[in-house]
């Protein structure tokens, strides 16, 4: 048994190949493509250069936050955690810039705020790998917790805490040839992901995991560690994009990450990650989150009420457990 889960050696063997995995990132490409061509037909006067670098701007922030509950859903666990440790990661950050503005120490602002979100994914491992505590109820009550911290840190009331200027570079610059920094940062965090994915035996273990635990944990791999590693990964995914979203508003605000949950989850399930693990390509969770982006950049020029917005994730969620439970039994 140890031989056939030798991840040391070959850790791609594990890894499942582009197989009955190709179809929902092919399903979910296809709907972009689908969507682009409707927006060009009822949008033709919005689809510039401009429009088009604004959707990758909002796509970074849903998709560094889907990269982090990708690696968690791989594992056959779910981290709903994400809303507020963005929250309380932005807030940290925007709080230590206030407190040291003008001085060296302000320069601490995201690391403090990344740090936040570390902490808040080691709470989330070490409940989930050594206590043996359901994921969903383990981080729901984490999110309390950071909530109720949240509103008697902020005396009951959003907090007029600005964001530092890098928080702000980071959200709303753009490198030359109008490219917005936000997405470059995403792409930054998504060959990491990738890299950690399909080319370390890290990668491989974490499919593994989703596959099976006991025979993971047989072949005397870490299981706990690996466990501890995702939900770290998702804190301080869920950190960056805290930050880059108190740049982008300007300051840090009680439940601006209570947005995201959905939609975070939607991308990466939308993309083809099974969530009892195990099952997933990295290529389909940003199809998924430009899909989404798209969608709801669509349903905004009609004036769609927010509502609608909720039932489509919910819609995309179930379409894809049916496809993914249809591929199965093929």
């Amino acid at each position: 048994m140890t031989a056939s889960l030798d991840t040391t050696r070959t850790p791609r063997r594990i890894q499942p190949h582009l197989g009955a995995e190709a179809r929902p990132v092919i399903i979910v490409f296809g709907a972009l493509a689908a969507m682009v061509l409707l927006n060009l037909v009822l949008f033709p006067e919005r689809m510039g250069v401009d429009y088009v670098m604004q959707q990758l701007r909002i796509a970074a922030f849903l998709g560094i936050l889907s990269a982090g509950a990708m690696f968690v859903l791989l594992t056959g666990h779910i981290d709903l955690s994400v809303p507020w440790t963005l929250t309380a990661a932005a807030m940290v950050g925007a709080g230590v810039h206030a407190a040291f503005e003008g001085t060296p120490m302000a320069a601490l602002a995201i690391p403090a705020a990344l740090f936040t979100g570390l902490l808040a994914g080691l709470w989330n491992g070490i409940g989930v790998a050594y206590l043996r505590a359901p994921s969903m109820v383990w981080t729901m009550g984490l999110n309390a917790l950071l909530l109720g911290l949240a509103v008697f840190y902020s005396g009951g009331y959003n907090p007029q805490t600005a964001a530092s200027p890098l928080m702000r570079e980071m959200a709303v610059a753009r490198l030359p040839g109008g490219f917005p920094v936000a997405t470059a940062i995403w792409i930054a965090v998504s060959v990491l992901a990738v890299v950690i994915l399909y080319r370390t035996p890290l990668g491989a273990w974490i499919y593994a995991l989703g596959r099976n635990e006991r025979v993971v944990y047989l072949a005397g791999i870490r299981n706990r560690a690996v466990i501890v590693f995702v939900f770290v990964w998702a804190g301080l995914c869920s950190a960056l994009a805290g930050v880059m979203l108190a740049g982008f508003s300007g300051q840090a605000y009680q439940a601006m990450g209570d947005t995201y949950l959905l939609p975070t989850i939607a991308a990466v399930v939308l993309g083809g990650t099974r969530v009892t693990g195990g099952s997933g390509r990295y290529s389909g969770t940003v199809g998924g989150v430009l899909v989404l982006v798209l969608l709801g950049s669509m349903l905004s020029l009609v004036q769609a009420p927010e509502a609608f917005r909720q039932i489509a994730y919910g819609l995309v969620i179930l379409t894809m457990l049916l496809v993914a439970r249809e591929g199965r039994s093929t």
